[in-house]
């Protein structure tokens, strides 16, 4: 009786499957309304991946840029203060040489009195920030110049 049974069935292996739901669908054709879904999602997913890294990125770009430009900006205000009583004039050159340097550029330079204060700008990218800074003699204990 046995023998009968797994003859008219096709056996016990894979010869079951193919009778009843699974008829006539092979198991990597996917079929239906949902063939190929997998590599939309995939790439839409792909994509939406690519855009986030590009925006973190581009951030750390700006940032970078900002963080040259207050740098450079900084130290030459350190600069200009330094020399601040041999003149203004000799304490913007040296501003405008420390600011080289460090590969920006002083947009603006006043000293007024032991303070200075500049304004420099560096490239990074395409960003091109602009920062400004002072810089002079120490406060007394009592908080003022």
């Amino acid at each position: 009786m046995r023998a009968g049974r797994a003859g008219r069935a096709g056996g016990w292996g894979w010869g079951v499957l193919g009778r009843g739901m699974f008829r006539g669908r092979s198991w990597g054709s996917g079929g239906g309304a949902d063939r190929g879904v997998a590599t939309v999602w995939a790439a839409v997913t792909v994509t939406g991946l690519c855009t986030v890294f590009a925006v973190v990125l581009a951030l750390g770009q700006a940032v970078a840029a900002r963080h040259r430009a207050g740098g450079a900006a900084d130290l030459a205000a350190l600069a200009a203060a330094d020399r601040a009583l041999e003149g203004a004039e000799t304490a913007c050159e040296a501003a405008r040489r420390v600011a080289l340097g460090q590969d920006a550029v002083v947009v603006r330079c006043a000293v007024e009195g032991e303070i200075a204060d500049v304004t420099a700008r560096s490239g990074f990218g395409p960003y091109l920030p602009t920062v400004r800074a002072r810089a002079g003699p120490p406060a007394g204990p009592s908080g003022r110049a």
